[in-house]
């Protein structure tokens, strides 16, 4: 079978876009694998399903799923180019569009100047919802990675983060510390890495390891986790531009009890057909 498929990406942060609405394929994890393959597959750093609603008050169910075959909860670049997608494709006409994922409903908005605002919910702090091992709630924790004692905050923006502070992000250890940390058994369902630097109350650098995919060029979510850790710290103001390695997003968290608003863009690469058996 041929599947009709969308190259995107939101700063750098590449997906293969699956429209299984107005198609229809039993997508298994073998499938994705190949997919995601940059050797003998299309190629990205995730898969997007775009699917029809299970409740009647949504537009569109939204799956995400790394290279190796794995579903996660959620992904907010991602999220970004699933609303161009079924806008630039004419699979709904609205400016506000309601998904579901799996760790819940979200709200994509649609901007005049084609950048995409994401209402990514409020962030989770207690270690249970994360999940974390962790006796109580704190602002920062710290792991042992291997005897390397770090300090970080916990965050779940719907996929669990771990975001540690560092003097410069062009020389932090995320190729070393960064797989250490996502399978670390604090995390029992491993977790995003972040190296956040901070530049300023109102800026940051960022990179991220992501679990199941490796580093990225962006993340979303992990914007969103590093913000949200910064200023439960302390740290930052309630607007951040945040600089990641494939371009900028906006975050803005008015604190507990908001939701996390993050606005960044969204661009179509190419399209195609891959042949699925």
């Amino acid at each position: 079978m041929l599947l009709r498929f969308t190259k995107m990406h939101g700063l750098g942060n590449d997906f293969v876009v699956i429209d299984l609405v107005t198609q229809h394929f039993p997508i298994k994890p073998h499938h994705i694998r190949r997919i995601a393959d940059r050797h003998f597959g299309i190629g990205c750093d995730q898969v997007l399903l775009i699917e029809p609603p299970t409740r009647p008050h949504i537009d569109f169910r939204y799956r995400i799923f790394n290279p190796d075959g794995s579903e996660v909860d959620q992904c907010g670049n991602g999220a970004r180019c699933f609303a161009r997608f079924v806008r630039d494709k004419k699979l709904t006409a609205r400016n506000a569009i309601r998904v579901e994922t799996r760790s819940g409903e979200m709200t994509l908005y649609c901007q005049r100047n084609r950048l995409i605002t994401v209402d990514m919910g409020e962030p989770k702090l207690d270690p249970a919802d994360i999940p974390f091992h962790a006796d109580a709630y704190s602002p920062t924790y710290t792991v042992d990675a291997n005897g390397e004692i770090v300090t970080g905050g916990a965050v779940s923006m719907g996929n669990p983060h771990f975001v540690m502070t560092v003097t410069d992000v062009k020389t932090a250890p995320v190729a070393t510390l960064g797989p250490l940390l996502e399978s670390h058994s604090r995390f029992p369902e491993r977790a995003n890495i972040g190296f956040m630097q901070i530049l300023n109350r109102d800026e940051i650098n960022l990179r991220v390891f992501e679990r199941g995919a490796g580093e990225t060029l962006a993340c979303g979510s992990g914007a969103c986790a590093a913000v949200v850790s910064g200023i439960l710290q302390g740290a930052l103001n309630e607007r951040v531009k945040c600089n990641l390695p494939g371009g900028y997003l906006h975050i803005e968290w008015q604190g507990e009890g908001h939701a996390v608003k993050m606005t960044g863009p969204a661009n179509t690469v190419f399209e195609g057909e891959i042949s699925i058996n």
